[in-house]
């Protein structure tokens, strides 16, 4: 082998050896309110990748009671040119505070729009209104992420809470805070056993386009 093609054999292996980085954009359930650091979604869902074998950095841009407009307003900037993929997990405090779907829709929409336009590959988290809202509400809310997901053509995880929705009822208050809202360390790694695969098809995305 020649010096120049060792060189060049030696370049293209660091280049494939970087890690795939991905920015967490959510609200308190992302950023790991109320609990410790490396228990928080974030830290377990980087060891759950790293324990799979994927090369990856995930960063944390969670920011507790965020809404939609609050993502949409920091979009730009979270989008820094070493983010190569986008989990967005956003609309609960939209719901919480009843502000209309089609708000939310339309915020979740600007913030895909920045991420397409960086050519940054996402993982659209849904979410899920509860009935006391009335069914129009729940049918708009519920129905905005895999709209928006067929639109822009990203990768869509039903819910955020999915994996707790397989426990138990009666089990589910062990995985909460005294809250009742935000899961502790052990609820967390529900959900991260249930996002887990999602985010590993959102890193094999990346590195096929």
């Amino acid at each position: 082998m020649s010096k120049a093609s060792a060189v060049l054999l030696l370049s293209t292996t660091a280049v494939f050896a970087e890690p795939v980085t991905i920015a967490a954009m959510g609200d308190s359930l992302t950023q790991g309110y109320g609990l410790q650091a490396e228990q928080g979604f974030v830290p377990q869902l980087q060891a759950w990748l790293t324990g799979q074998g994927a090369e990856v950095a995930v960063i944390n841009a969670g920011v507790s009671g965020d809404t939609t407009a609050g993502g949409l307003s920091r979009a730009a900037w979270t989008l820094t040119p070493d983010v190569d993929a986008m989990i967005v997990a956003l609309g609960g405090n939209d719901m919480l505070r009843g502000i209309d779907p089609a708000a939310s829709k339309a915020n979740l929409a600007g913030i895909l729009d920045a991420a397409a336009a960086q050519d940054v590959d996402v993982l659209l988290v849904g979410m899920q209104a509860p009935g006391n809202f009335g069914p129009d509400y729940k049918e708009a809310f519920d129905g905005m992420y895999p709209e928006l997901s067929q639109t822009y053509e990203t990768l869509l995880a039903p819910s955020f809470l999915e994996g707790l929705g397989s426990v138990d009822p009666s089990e589910v208050q062990k995985l909460m805070q005294a809250d009742g809202i935000h899961p502790n360390s052990e609820g967390v790694a529900r959900i991260v056993e249930s996002l887990g695969p999602h985010v590993l098809s959102l890193i094999e995305q990346v590195k096929g386009s």
